[in-house]
């Protein structure tokens, strides 16, 4: 349940991840290189993989970054109920019930 205080006490850790995409980045493209020199194209694909993977995660934090904070609550707005058990659908179960054809699935 939320309790209200979730905007005063939210903590980002974008700046810790860019920081380890940055470091998995360098570490990656040196063992490029290195596997490619050593005469080891599996090993250097295995980097060429994480180089790839690494980047696009640097960019994507970056970019989170760059728009910084989004809208959240205040604290005028109550905290949300919790959810004990009054959306049942007919048919039995959360999101049970007969689907667009007419087949419940039963069988």
């Amino acid at each position: 349940m939320r309790t209200g205080s979730e905007p005063l006490e939210a903590r980002s850790l974008l700046k810790t991840r860019r920081a380890l995409a940055l470091w998995g980045l360098i570490w990656s493209a040196a063992g490029v290189g290195i596997f490619l020199v050593a005469g080891l194209p599996g090993w250097a694909a295995g980097c060429a993989v994480v180089t790839v993977l690494a980047a696009t995660d640097l960019a994507i934090v970056c970019r989170h970054i760059r728009q910084g904070p989004h809208y959240q609550p205040g604290k005028d707005i109550p905290p949300y109920e919790p959810d004990d058990g009054r959306n049942v659908r007919p048919g039995g179960g959360r999101g049970g019930g007969v689907g667009r054809d007419g087949d419940r699935g039963l069988g």
